[in-house]
């Protein structure tokens, strides 16, 4: 198979830099939400902490994905980074769970909160997190891996500002127990959005057709190509984020416009649906009314369609005996 790079790893720097920049936030509010006092601020670094293992998770992805294609690893180590994803997810929801927990303890005991330094990491945290969001800007719309760093680094600069909120209104009022309550806005906000990338990292596990692919939609689009008379047993799955596969068979009108019926196929696969990555059996049409041939008598040739980019030399198919 030939080599494909995914879409985190064509933004692998990115992810790097973003990388840099959320562990020395995490190390200032770390130590800053200790002295400070600030379960804000030891909240967001909680945030940060999952920015900072998901990222990690994404360049060690990124890195396996990278290794050659086996006999017992067809597709290679590109479903690393679905399996990054969904460990980032799984570390966020843990974090809003200790957050949450540590702030009912804190209801009934509120602690002593340093309002100025908690404002000046603050601060600092969320120039960092903008940095970290522009770094990352567009590049989550085509991997899940980045969409969840974006979606972290996101929050993280949200946190930022609710800490920054927090801190002033502490020094305005004196009420300390803001602290607490912004904390506990911070785990909640983080909840529905972590729900939503493992449900989407699951799908792709489940090999679940694409969202933004409609299976009876392509049916029809490969139907109507000329010398098609059905297809049948049509599959679309994600292999990892931007490498859509499909498998289908083709019962053709003719046997003998077989090439040319291939060629418009694989046309309306790439152009219309993105799909480069495509297996399609050619079949020959059984008699009227009767079930979809599929016997070895009726196949024409099986074939493997992919993108010239990625295999520039695949070999012509052959027929099947």
């Amino acid at each position: 198979m030939a080599s494909y790079q995914s879409a985190a790893g064509r933004h692998s720097g990115r992810l790097s830099l973003a990388l840099a920049l959320s562990a020395a936030i995490l190390l200032l509010e770390a130590l800053g939400g200790v002295l400070t006092g600030s379960l804000a601020l030891l909240a967001d670094a909680g945030h940060v902490l999952a920015d900072v293992a998901g990222l990690s998770l994404a360049l060690l992805a990124i890195w396996f994905a990278r290794r050659p294609a086996s006999p017992r690893n067809t597709f290679g180590y590109y479903r690393l980074e679905i399996l990054a994803a969904l460990a980032n997810g799984l570390l966020l929801l843990g974090v809003a769970a200790f957050i949450l927990l540590e702030a009912w303890r804190r209801l009934g005991h509120p602690r002593e909160v340093a309002s100025a330094p908690m404002l000046a990491l603050a601060l600092l945290a969320l120039a960092a997190n903008l940095t970290s969001l522009k770094l990352l800007h567009g590049a989550g719309e085509h991997s899940l891996t980045l969409q969840a760093a974006s979606l972290e680094v996101g929050a993280d600069a949200l946190g930022s500002l609710a800490v920054v909120v927090a801190a002033v209104a502490i020094y305005l009022t004196g009420w300390e127990s803001v602290d607490t309550l912004f904390s506990v806005a911070l785990a909640l906000f983080m909840i529905p959005r972590t729900l939503h990338l493992l449900q989407a990292t699951v799908q792709v596990l489940l090999e679940a057709t694409p969202a933004h692919i409609e299976l009876r939609e392509l049916e029809r689009a490969l139907s109507r190509v000329p010398g098609v008379a059905r297809i049948h047993d049509l599959h679309v799955w994600t292999i990892t984020s931007g490498f859509v596969a499909m498998s289908g068979h083709a019962v053709l009108v003719q046997p003998s416009d077989a090439n040319q019926v291939l060629a418009a196929l694989r046309g309306v696969l790439e152009r219309d649906f993105g799909i480069s990555h495509s297996t399609i059996q050619l079949e020959r049409a059984g008699p009227a009314g009767a079930e979809p041939c599929t016997d070895e008598a009726c196949v024409v040739f099986d074939t493997t369609a992919r993108d010239s980019a990625r295999s520039p030399s695949a070999p012509p198919a052959v027929p099947s005996r």
